[in-house]
């Protein structure tokens, strides 16, 4: 469902809260678009991650001449990078954090004391119920869900959940944001997994299911797959986004929906989360890196 543009506020700073790979990208979209932004992470050694991140990407995408040295200057001058959350005021707060409901609550509820309440509030939450969170906190008309996929600075798709509590014009404005970005906003309600999560569940379980039944080696569905037009196997997307996540939101869903059987989470699956091998960021999952 798309809605229509009305009553949008203006939006001038971005403030994105989590330094991890999903904020800074975030960070670099809302930057590139000309938004003042404020990158936002209690962890300094994260934060200085997150910087090195988004310095280098600039760098890569100056190389291959897709956008000017001074445009890349420009960009970096646009982002403030900060581990004190009081320096974290904004038009627009977009929470990039732990998938883990009550951490979001409480960050939350720390931004609405500290900016105005016209502030948008939005989490970049991929399973968690908007609604569960919105009810939790202050200005809930002013908060919404805002799904990027990863990386964000190249998937062009952005699910914006409406809550229960979700006013049009908070809606209407997060749509005009993600046009600036160069973003497809898709607009959904609050559900289990919302659109995007919910179909992908089978990509990655069914896939699962055939490694753990031994009928297919994990390269094999890898390279399968991809021959059939998919730009990235289940078992490689999943070492991207990271096992830990990945398997959060599988759990997530499972249990929102009643743990029906056809999709329950893959014992394999909980054993790469157990060992600590969630993939790209720690050198292993799937595969080795």
């Amino acid at each position: 469902m798309f809605v229509k543009i009305s009553c949008v506020q203006t939006i001038k700073t971005i403030g994105v809260c989590g330094a991890g790979t999903m904020g800074s990208g975030i960070a670099q979209v809302a930057a590139m678009a000309g938004f003042s932004t404020i990158l936002f992470d209690l962890n300094k050694t994260i934060l200085d991650k997150g910087k090195s991140g988004i310095e280098s990407s600039l760098e890569k995408l100056a190389a291959k001449n897709k956008i000017s040295e001074n445009e890349k200057a420009q960009i970096a001058q646009r982002i403030i990078y900060t581990d004190d959350i009081k320096e974290c005021r904004a038009d627009l707060i977009i929470e990039a954090i732990i998938e883990n409901e009550k951490a979001k609550v409480e960050l939350f509820n720390q931004l609405a004391a500290i900016n105005s309440n016209e502030t948008i509030l939005a989490t970049n939450t991929s399973s968690i119920s908007v609604s569960a969170i919105a009810h939790k906190i202050t200005s809930s008309h002013h908060f919404a869900g805002m799904h990027f996929f990863n990386p964000a600075p190249l998937m062009k798709l952005v699910e914006v959940i409406r809550s229960d509590e979700t006013d049009d014009a908070t809606i209407n404005t997060l749509i005009d944001v993600l046009a600036k970005m160069g973003k497809t906003a898709v607009i959904c309600k609050d559900a289990p997994g919302f659109i995007v999560n919910r179909v992908a569940r089978q990509y990655y379980l069914e896939a699962m299911h055939l490694v753990e039944a031994g009928l297919a080696d994990i390269n094999t569905v890898d390279a399968a797959m991809e021959a059939a037009g998919f730009k990235m196997g289940p078992f490689k997307l999943m070492d991207l986004i990271g096992m830990d996540i990945n398997f959060t939101v599988s759990n997530i869903v499972w249990e929102a929906l009643g743990k029906p059987l056809r999709l329950q989470p893959s014992g394999l699956q909980k054993q790469k989360v157990s060992e600590g091998n969630l993939g790209k960021k720690t050198g292993k999952g799937f595969y080795q890196y």
